[in-house]
């Protein structure tokens, strides 16, 4: 009796039938969406039709959840009986590999990026770069080479408009100082990075404070195995080691130079009296959280040397002798906050300390900075999604000057407060657009600017697409013109850009026109920086061109190589010019060629770079023009081997200029005629 009283019961349990059919927003069925109700073992699938049904013992209100690999997951909250003879639009997921990216006047180079125009492993394996990110950058189209300073120097644009930053988080000091007509290099080693972005214009409203460009290095979120590395290298020695525990894990590496051996085997015009020396450590920590990614960051750096310079004015030429220290460390936190909010935070606190002897004049520079930023992002969906923040840059510069005759102390303190605010908007996967606008308040001219910025793509087939970018920019001056002039405007420039992309097995090609208009330049009445001089904000210029891109790991069998060109039209009226010019920094041709072949028999990675630069802009005292002479063209050609010994060992070799170009970036005139009236040179 108590059996068929329980069978009784559970036919008399209410059935109900949920039921409906799915179509995308051109109203064509959607096939094998699965469809359930959430805390039930209750769903279905959709058929070529897209209708879907199935029964339920579920009552009152019910959570109906539709979701498909190629749409957005949509849910439906209401009693289980309305669950009948529905019709539901699903819209598609534009976050796929095919949907259009915004890509004018960017470059990717990351494993996880959609498009990657480099990865992190070319800036060791390319073989002008000699393992620096700027010198594998200044491959790409966009970049003039100026190859005594090795700095970037980007669309008509001097070294000081390009910014850095690490993990979203600025770099004030990014570069070893070095004398005239040797180059520097950037301070930060590229093994522990694994994403780098480099905008040559048009850049998010996120980033302020430069004219030109800014470079973004992310350090290694999760390193993939614990690992001892050992260089031995003819000029120095690089130690690193990387640990990993459950929810945590460190990386650290030394790196020691010093060039007296180079300098005996290569000599140069210079008289070394003591050769480059430098000693760098580098830190990354890394902390897992359930709902984010805590990584802190420190680079230290130390470098001396002494030389006599060959100086056309000066007999026994110019003794110059440095000693810098530098300390760089940042913290960011990266995580969700529910509800498909997420959170960057982080800081940075810069310490460089500078020593300089030029003859008999002693300088000391002193730069205390830090950067502080918050910045907020909210996932409407996969088609609209709103970023803000909030910063502050702080800036503390001091310098003492001492001579046998004279001696003072300059300096300033800069506070750059900003806000910002940009959206991305994902119209359909061959159209996408983003917004922005940001706000500085810059404490030393008392000036508040907003910037405007904004970017248009549209995939014009399967494999190409159009971005336009517009956007304005300032900057303020550099700190030798501010230690001299504390209230000089902010510099400005409006960027115009518009970018061809097309991407197909493994292959990629980009051709970009841009315009940059120049306003608010620094001028003043001397050669160099100086005191007693009257500055003022009355310069201006422009700079246009085209940049054009192929990279190709496809069509030869273990081979991959990458062509850029760039044509840059520019001139400008700062600094001490007297009229608008091609400032000398600036070449009308750049051309790269960078390859790499696999040898399997000899396990060896042969490559080859090839750089062309056309003459750069000089003034001839013997002559009555400004800057209207050109150097002769610059030609260097660069080779490396990398053979695998074992899994674990690899040995590298890098010649640069292997040809012996004679190669000339400049000319310095006597400050006086000679005998015939003209004004000796050397080169």
């Amino acid at each position: 009796m108590l059996h068929f009283a329980l069978l009784i019961s559970s036919i008399l349990i209410a059935q109900t039938t949920v039921n409906g059919t799915l179509i995308d927003n051109n109203n064509h069925p959607i096939t094998g969406a699965n469809v359930y109700l959430n805390g039930t073992y209750d769903g279905g699938t959709s058929n070529e039709q897209g209708e879907f049904s199935f029964s339920t013992e579920a009552m009152g209100p019910q959570t109906l959840t539709v979701s498909s690999m190629s749409y957005e997951t949509k849910t439906i909250v209401a009693d289980v009986s309305s669950f009948k003879n529905l019709q539901i639009k699903l819209q598609e997921n534009m976050e796929g590999l095919d949907t259009v990216v915004i890509s004018a006047g960017t470059f990717e180079a990351s494993d996880n990026s959609k498009v990657s125009v480099l990865k992190p492993l070319d800036v060791v394996t390319t073989a002008s770069a000699l393992g620096d990110f700027v010198g594998a950058l200044q491959t790409l189209p966009g970049t003039s080479t100026v190859s005594e300073d090795g700095r970037l120097f980007v669309r008509g644009g001097d070294a000081d408009e390009t910014q850095i930053f690490i993990d979203g988080i600025r770099v004030f000091t990014p570069y070893s100082p070095t004398p005239n007509n040797v180059p520097t290099r950037g301070r930060y080693s590229p093994f522990l990075f694994d994403g780098i972005t480099f905008s040559t214009g048009g850049y998010s409203a996120e980033y302020g404070n430069a004219l030109s460009s800014v470079l973004l290095l992310n350090t290694i979120d999760e390193p993939d195995q614990e690992k001892t590395e050992i260089g031995v290298m003819s000029v120095g020695g690089r130690l690193g080691h990387t640990e990993k525990w459950s929810r945590s894990s460190l990386s650290a590496n030394l790196t020691y130079f010093n060039l007296a051996a180079y300098d005996v085997l290569f000599p140069d015009r210079n008289d070394w009296k003591k050769p480059y020396q430098n000693a760098q450590g580098e830190a990354v920590f890394r902390q897992k959280f359930n709902t984010g990614l805590l990584k802190i960051y420190a680079a230290f750096d130390s470098s001396n040397f002494e030389l006599v310079q060959e100086d056309i004015n000066v007999a026994e030429g110019v003794r110059f002798k440095l000693n810098n220290r530098n300390l760089y460390t940042n913290a960011s936190y990266q995580g969700t906050l529910g509800n498909s909010w997420s959170v960057l935070s982080g800081l940075s606190y810069t310490v460089a300390n500078t020593d300089l002897r030029v003859m008999d004049d002693l300088i000391n520079d002193e730069e205390n900075s830090a950067h502080l930023k918050l910045k907020l992002k909210k996932r409407f969906n996969s088609r609209f999604k709103l970023s803000f923040g909030v910063e502050q840059f702080v800036t503390n510069f001091d310098e003492a000057f001492t001579s046998e005759s004279f001696a003072d102390k300059y300096g300033y303190t800069s506070n750059i407060s900003a806000a910002f605010a940009e959206s991305d908007i994902i119209f359909s996967k061959n159209l996408a657009m983003k917004v922005g606008v940001r706000a500085d308040h810059y404490s030393l001219s008392k000036q508040l600017k907003l910037a405007p910025r904004f970017s248009l793509a549209y995939k014009t087939s399967k494999n190409s697409q159009l971005s336009l970018a517009y956007g304005q920019f300032f900057q303020n001056a550099s700190a030798a013109l501010l230690k001299f002039a504390n209230q000089l405007e902010t510099q400005n420039t409006k960027h115009y850009i518009l970018n061809y992309q097309y991407v197909n097995d493994g292959r990629l090609f980009r051709a970009e026109l841009y315009r940059k208009d120049y306003n608010k330049l620094v001028k003043f009445e001397t050669s160099a920086e100086a005191f007693a001089n009257d500055y003022n904000n009355d310069g201006d210029g422009y700079a246009q061109g085209l940049d054009l891109f192929l990279r190709d790991n496809k069509s030869i069998k273990n081979m991959e190589y990458w062509l850029s060109y760039s044509y840059l039209d520019t001139e400008r009226d700062y600094r001490d010019f007297p009229t608008s010019a091609q400032p000398n920094f600036a070449n009308t041709h750049n051309f790269s060629a960078v390859t790499r072949y696999w040898i399997n028999d000899w396990k060896s990675q042969v490559g080859l770079a090839y750089t062309y630069a056309s003459g750069r802009p000089y003034t001839n005292p013997n002559t009555n023009s400004f800057l209207s002479e050109k150097t002769k063209s610059y030609n260097s050609v660069s080779l490396n081997w990398a053979y695998l010994v074992s899994p674990q060992k690899i040995l590298y070799l890098s010649v640069n200029n292997i040809l012996g170009f004679k190669n000339v970036n400049g000319y310095q005139y006597a400050n006086t005629p000679n005998a015939n009236g003209t004004f000796s040179r050397r080169s």
